[in-house]
C-alpha cells in the first residue's frame, strides 16, 4: 500500500474536494438557513447520544431496546460484544466520517476514531474479520486476534460484507486521520494485502480464509455439471470454493475502487480487474446467461447449505449486473458491460407470474426451484406453497433500475447523484425524540439477525441512526 501523507489532508464530500478544515457546502452556500441548522443541531445531539450512550468498547450491535439493557447482533448480544457485519460498527463508523466531512465536527471525528479502534482490536490474525468482535477474552464469540488476546478460530469473512465494511470504513478512517494514525494505518494494510492474497488466479473470492495459501485450480468459464447434482457433488468446505452468495463481489469491488482511490496503488485496480474477469467467466452459458451463488474448482454451481441447492440465482446475478456496472465505470473498460444484456434478457424472461423473481432456478430446465421442511430435514421441490420463512425464497425486479443503469454506461455518461430533498432533511429532524433518539417500532417484520422482540416493541436501530445521520449529512454537503 502507498502511504500518502500530507499536511492539508483532503476529505472527499459529494460533488467536490475539501482541505481538511474548510467550511462546508453548507457554511459556504447556504439555502434555507433555519434548515440547516436544524439539520446539523439534529446530527449532534443524535451522534452525541448514540456515541456516549448506545456505544461499548466504541463499537455497536444492530438493535438496542429503549433501555439499553437488551442488545441484538445475530442474535442476543452482552456488552462485550459488537458487530462488524452490516448495519454494525463499520456501518455506524462511516456515517459519522460522512458527518465530520460535511460538518468538520470533531465529535463525529473521535466517534469514528472510537468505532475503528475497536474493529482493530477484533481483526483476526489472517488478515480479516468475522461477523463479531467479543471484548472478553472468556467470551463465547471471542476469535484468535491479532493483538493476541484471543482464542479459537482464525477466520477471515467475506460473508454479508463482513471484512469488506471493516476495510472500507477503516480506510476512510485512515484518510480522516490524515494516514497518521498508525493503528488504523497498519490495520488496514494487513487488511488489504490479506484480501489481495485470498483473490484466486481466476480473479475470484472464497467466502472465507484463514491464511492458509489459495489453491491453483484452471481457469475456465462456468459449465453445467454432468453428474446428477441433486445427489452428487456435494462439497462440505464449500466456503472454501468460488463465492457470489450475499454479495460478496460486490462488497469486495466496493473496497477495491476506494482502496484505488485513497492510496493511488494499481494493485487495487489490478484485483478489481481480475474480479471483473472472473464475473465474466462465471456467466452460465445459454439458455441460462446468468449466475450462481458460488461454484466448485470446475466452475460448475454446487450446493451450500443444506436449503441452498445449485442453481441460477437471481439475487446473486442482479447484484452481479451492478458491480459489473461499477467495475466498467472505474476502470474505462467497456469490455465489463458485454455479459449484462444477455443476463437482463434470461432474468426478463424467468420472472414469475407476479413480476417478482424466485430465488433459484434449475439447471438446464430454468423451472423455479424451492425447499420444503419438515424438521431440520429440506427437500427439493417446484411447489412454493409452503416455503420455510427463515429464507428469501423470492426477489423483487431491479432489471428496469439495472437496464437504465447499463445504458448511462454504455453511453459514458456520468451516474447522477441523488439529491436529498428538503422534504426528507425535515421528515428526519422532525422524528428526533427530545432525548436525541430515532426510535423505531417493531410491527412484526423480520430483522436482520432476526432479532426477537414483542409486536408493538420500541427499539434503537443502527442502520436508521446510520442511515439518518448519513442523508443529513449529505444534505449539507451537497451543493445548495
Amino acid at each position: 500500500m502507498q502511504r500518502v501523507v500530507s499536511g492539508a489532508v483532503l476529505i472527499l464530500v459529494i460533488g467536490a474536494v475539501l482541505p481538511a478544515g474548510s467550511k462546508s457546502w453548507a457554511q459556504t452556500q447556504p439555502a434555507d438557513a433555519a434548515l440547516v441548522d436544524a439539520a446539523t443541531e439534529t446530527m449532534h445531539r443524535a451522534a452525541t447520544y448514540y456515541s456516549q450512550a448506545v456505544a461499548s468498547h466504541g463499537g455497536y450491535v444492530y438493535f438496542y431496546s429503549l433501555d439499553l439493557d437488551k442488545r441484538w447482533g445475530e442474535g442476543k448480544a452482552t456488552t462485550d460484544q459488537i458487530w462488524v457485519q452490516p448495519p454494525g460498527t463499520p456501518t455506524v463508523g462511516m456515517a459519522y466520517v460522512e458527518a465530520y466531512r460535511a460538518t468538520g465536527d470533531e465529535l463525529y471525528q473521535q466517534a469514528a476514531l472510537k468505532a475503528a479502534e475497536a474493529l482493530i482490536y477484533g481483526q483476526v490474525r489472517s488478515g480479516g474479520w468475522t461477523n463479531c468482535i467479543d471484548f472478553n477474552p472468556q467470551g463465547q464469540r471471542v476469535s484468535l486476534y491479532r493483538h493476541g488476546r484471543g482464542r479459537g478460530r482464525n477466520i477471515s469473512s467475506l460473508d454479508d460484507g463482513q471484512t469488506q465494511s471493516a476495510i472500507r470504513f477503516l480506510m476512510h478512517a485512515d484518510q480522516m486521520m490524515g494516514f497518521q494514525h498508525e493503528g488504523i494505518h497498519e490495520a488496514v494494510t494487513v487488511a488489504l494485502d490479506a484480501l489481495l492474497d485470498a483473490q484466486f488466479p481466476n480473479g475470484g473470492f472464497p467466502q472465507v480464509w484463514d491464511g492458509e495459501p489459495v489453491r491453483d485450480p484452471p481457469i475456465i468459464a462456468a459449465n453445467y455439471p454432468e453428474y446428477d447434482w441433486r445427489t452428487e457433488g456435494r462439497i462440505k468446505e464449500y466456503w472454501d470454493m468460488y463465492t457470489l452468495n450475499d454479495n460478496v463481489a460486490g462488497y469486495v469491488a466496493d473496497v477495491l475502487i476506494d482502496a484505488h482511490a485513497i492510496y493511488d496503488d494499481v494493485r487495487y485496480l489490478d484485483s478489481l480487474k481480475r474480479l471483473g474477469d472472473f464475473l465474466i467467466l462465471a456467466q452460465m452459458p445459454e439458455p441460462q446467461p446468468a449466475w450462481a451463488q458460488q461454484y466448485n474448482y470446475a466452475m460448475q454451481p454446487i450446493w451450500a447449505r443444506k436449503f441452498e441447492p445449485p442453481g441460477i440465482c437471481s439475487d446473486e446475478s442482479q447484484e452481479v449486473i451492478a458491480t459489473l456496472i461499477r467495475i466498467a465505470r472505474s476502470t474505462g473498460d467497456p469490455r465489463y458491460l458485454e455479459p449484462i444484456p444477455a443476463a437482463i434478457r434470461y432474468l426478463h424472461r424467468s420472472r414469475l407470474p407476479d413480476g417478482r423473481l424466485a430465488r433459484y432456478y434449475e439447471l438446464r430446465t430454468n423451472k423455479p426451484l424451492y425447499m420444503q421442511r419438515s424438521g431440520d430435514a429440506y427437500s427439493l421441490t417446484y411447489d412454493d406453497s409452503n416455503l420455510p420463512k427463515h429464507y428469501g425464497w423470492k426477489w423483487e425486479s431491479r432489471l428496469r433500475e439495472l437496464y437504465g443503469q447499463y445504458q448511462t454506461a454504455k453511453s459514458g455518461s456520468s451516474e447522477p447523484s441523488p439529491k436529498v430533498t428538503e422534504e426528507a432533511v425535515r421528515r428526519i429532524v422532525s422524528e428526533l425524540d427530545a432525548t436525541g433518539r430515532w426510535v423505531s417500532r417493531y410491527e412484526g417484520e423480520r430483522l436482520v439477525g432476526q432479532a426477537k422482540m414483542p409486536v408493538g416493541a420500541e427499539y434503537l436501530s443502527s442502520e436508521r441512526f446510520s442511515e439518518n445521520l448519513t442523508t443529513l449529512a449529505r444534505y449539507l454537503a451537497q451543493p445548495k
